[in-house]
């Protein structure tokens, strides 16, 4: 009996180490990306690039997490590459000091990423995607407020929400605090990206941290405050990849370049739009503006 147990046991670890050879076996490239809506397009438009213009099939791994575990992955070699942006490489990552010239910050973490990580830090797709402090509609004509500097006189009466991420990193909230002197009346919910918009619109809390190319910004009629004091440093989209997968596949790099500075904040906006508010399919919105960019 003890030697049939052991034999069984054998075969099925054989059955399943083939098994997972062959699933393997049906993907060349893996494709990760953060948890939030623009991240799940742009991993889809990563994707059908690279299978449009090589011979390679991908594997999603969407919403696998922020930017540290999408970091660590890449580094591990659990994914081959992820759409990050520049500011939050560069100062979460990379822990250096906030710059503000975008052509410096690309060159630094170019340079940074490929000598600590060996990691390819790809051209920027062409837009930016920044944080952008929201808040309703009616509270920014009533209080007739359209910068953080002006807002900062209101906000001991108001409530915070933020993303997990935003309330700990260097360039998020504690930074940001700091430079304009923002104090809630009490301390700031951390809640999911997904549920930001609703809590700001059902009056659970009274400002946000969003992104600046969120479809939602313009359908609910929000403000976004202006970042007077330049506080926050350029987040241009950039694909990154491991050194190790564009040198095995060298085709990587040309079908991926094609997408270098052809997307704009207002085509990345729409595009959000279309997934959040009209509740298209990703796949689907992905492939029409494919199409319509003719990459």
């Amino acid at each position: 009996m003890c030697c049939l147990t052991f034999t069984l046991i054998i075969v099925i670890t054989s059955c399943n180490h083939n098994q997972n050879q062959n699933i393997s076996g049906n993907r060349d490239i893996i494709i990760a990306s953060k948890d939030f809506t623009e991240q799940d397009i742009l991993g889809e438009l990563i994707a059908q690039q690279i299978e449009a213009t090589t011979n390679l099939k991908v594997k999603l791994k969407p919403r696998l997490g922020g930017s540290f575990i999408c970091h660590e992955a890449l580094i591990k070699g659990a994914i081959d590459g992820y759409i990050e942006y520049t500011g939050t490489a560069f100062t979460t990552i990379l822990k250096q000091p906030v710059i503000n010239d975008p052509k410096q910050v690309y060159q630094r973490l170019k340079q940074g990423y490929a000598q600590k990580f060996n990691l390819e830090v790809m051209e920027p797709l062409g837009f930016e995607n920044t944080f952008a402090m929201i808040i309703r509609g009616e509270d920014g004509k009533k209080y007739n407020i359209k910068t953080l500097s002006e807002a900062a006189q209101y906000t001991p009466k108001w409530r915070g929400g933020f993303g997990y991420e935003f309330t700990e990193r260097e360039d998020g909230f504690p930074g940001l605090a700091k430079t304009y002197n923002l104090r809630f009346r009490e301390r700031p919910s951390s809640m999911s990206l997904d549920l930001i918009y609703r809590a700001l619109t059902q009056g659970l809390v009274d400002m946000v941290a969003g992104s600046s190319t969120d479809g939602q910004i313009s359908r609910l009629g929000l403000v976004v405050l202006e970042d007077d004091k330049k506080y926050f440093p350029p987040y241009e989209a950039v694909p990154i990849f491991r050194r190790e997968t564009l040198k095995k596949y060298p085709q990587l790099s040309k079908g991926i370049s094609q997408l270098a500075g052809k997307i704009t904040a207002d085509e990345m906006r729409q595009l959000n739009y279309l997934v959040e508010g009209e509740l298209r399919d990703v796949k689907e919105v992905v492939s029409e503006f494919r199409k319509l960019k003719r990459f």
